[in-house]
């Protein structure tokens, strides 16, 4: 299947693939867990620049395999404004290529792991981001569009 024509639930109560972006630049973010220390700076950092990604006409996604439920939670708590998708079946973070083997603490597993997608107005990947690090990476990502 196209990573297109996925189709996620997402915060505001309605589903999305991302084909429903077309004519729409979009930046998109897989992060590991909602309320997580790396997880909120990013959030943050996304909601607090969206004004100037707008103005350079993209649109945020983030897309995490958290439910629908600790999404909102997510939002509210951290007073964020962003769309965020969940993905539990792991189908748009397999067809990105975003789930890899991780180690912690002397255990192996397989995790999500922080990465970006530029998608232009027709869903082509146009700029990637992988292992990337919360800190300042908005704003790394928006100085370079």
């Amino acid at each position: 299947m196209n990573y297109l024509d996925i189709v996620l639930p997402s915060s505001d109560d309605k589903s999305y693939s991302l084909r429903d972006f077309n004519g729409k630049k979009v930046i998109l973010y897989f992060y590991p867990k909602d309320n997580t220390p790396g997880c909120i700076i990013e959030a943050r950092d996304f909601t607090s620049l969206q004004n100037e990604f707008k103005e350079k006409g993209y649109t945020i996604i983030g897309v995490s395999r958290d439910s629908i439920k600790s999404h909102k939670n997510f939002i509210t708590k951290k007073e964020l404004n962003l769309l965020l998708l969940s993905d539990l079946e792991e189908k748009l973070c397999v067809a990105f290529d975003v789930i890899k083997e991780k180690m912690n603490f002397g255990k192996k597993y397989f995790g999500l792991v922080r990465s970006t997608f530029i998608l232009d107005e027709k869903g082509s990947i146009v700029k990637e981001y992988r292992k990337v690090s919360a800190k300042n990476h908005a704003q790394t990502v928006l100085n370079e569009l």
